[in-house]
């Protein structure tokens, strides 16, 4: 008999969700494979049929941009073929929000990817894991999510990966969307869409420029660290700047040595929520550092506007069509 159930393509990277304790050490690590996990996740079989794909063991700070990218390629190739409705990804916490992020701007698909996690580890009563899981595969079946882009899936919400973001070191709603809230919501029936992301970009690349820093700016911070990062062979550099996206006027002259020698130089925010704008004119605000060159970094947290600076600059993209593209 031929199964007329949705076909989903998981990938299992390792994080917490594939976690149990290790006596030797006395805290957890990543030891679950994903057919071990899926075995605990009771009735899982009967919401769709599986491609497994143990793609790695990894905690989340060991996973790389060129292993995001790897992974993307691994993600295409399964949502190529026809059979596959969508994919899953379980993936640390750390830093998933950055690597789904990532797939969001190179996929070219219609087809649903859902990252997911967990907060607590399989040697814990309160392990997530499971529940997570069943959501994610749910989400990734239903046709109702078509064209939502890559996703993030934990306790029980859509968000955007452009929006997601981890706003607690350890509870399970960690994942929040930093303005707009979630796209839905899984219920004990179905799965509900709220709204659809206002604006995707797909930005196609084979490679990535990994030379790109984040430098973080606080009350009375000078530029000696963006003076290194260019002395060392950035080829771009994240501000993480204050309120607007403004800067101390110490850090000014080093800003303006890093545009002055080619470098796409994008200024974020340290704020949890809200744009980056040019509103101030006063020195080291927005209209000066616009005036001086610098990119705006609009909504984007520093991390994640790392992100897309390595895929724009990796797929050669000028200048121009960087400030277009985060303005």
């Amino acid at each position: 008999m031929i199964s007329t159930k949705p076909r989903i393509a998981i990938f299992f990277t390792g994080g917490t969700i594939s976690m149990r304790v290790d006596p030797q050490t006395g805290g957890a690590i990543p030891a679950l494979s994903g057919e071990e996990i899926i075995a605990r996740v009771p009735g899982l079989d009967e919401i769709a049929a599986f491609e497994v794909i143990n793609f790695a063991l990894l905690p989340g700070p060991h996973m790389t941009p060129p292993k995001m990218l790897e992974l993307s390629r691994g993600v295409a190739a399964q949502l190529a073929d026809e059979r596959i409705a969508g994919a899953v990804v379980t993936h640390g916490t750390d830093t998933l929000e950055e690597t789904a992020y990532l797939l969001d701007l190179v996929l070219d698909t219609e087809k649903p990817v859902v990252f997911v996690g967990a907060m607590r580890n399989s040697s814990e009563l309160s392990w997530d894991g499971p529940g997570n899981l069943r959501s994610a595969v749910r989400v990734a079946a239903d046709p109702g999510v078509q064209g939502l882009g890559v996703m993030v899936v934990m306790g029980d919400q859509l968000i955007a990966a452009a929006e997601a973001t981890k706003t607690h070191t350890e509870a399970t709603d960690t994942f929040q969307s930093r303005d707009f809230g979630p796209l839905g919501i899984v219920d004990k029936d179905r799965i509900i869409v709220a709204r659809r992301p206002a604006h995707r970009e797909h930005l196609p690349t084979e490679r990535l420029e990994e030379r790109v820093e984040i430098i973080k700016l606080a009350a009375g911070a000078d530029g000696r660290f963006i003076d290194f990062a260019v002395d060392d062979g950035a080829r771009g550099i994240v501000i993480e700047g204050l309120g607007r996206g403004n800067v101390p006027v110490a850090a000014l002259p080093a800003i303006g040595r890093a545009i002055d020698a080619g470098i796409a130089v994008v200024i974020t925010s340290r704020c949890p929520r809200g744009r980056v704008l040019d509103t101030y004119a006063y020195e080291g605000a927005g209209k000066q550092l616009k005036r001086m060159g610098a990119v705006l970094g609009g909504l984007l947290p520093s991390h994640k506007a790392r992100i897309k600076l390595m895929v724009m600059l990796g797929a050669g993209y000028s200048l121009e069509r960087v400030r277009k593209s985060f303005e």
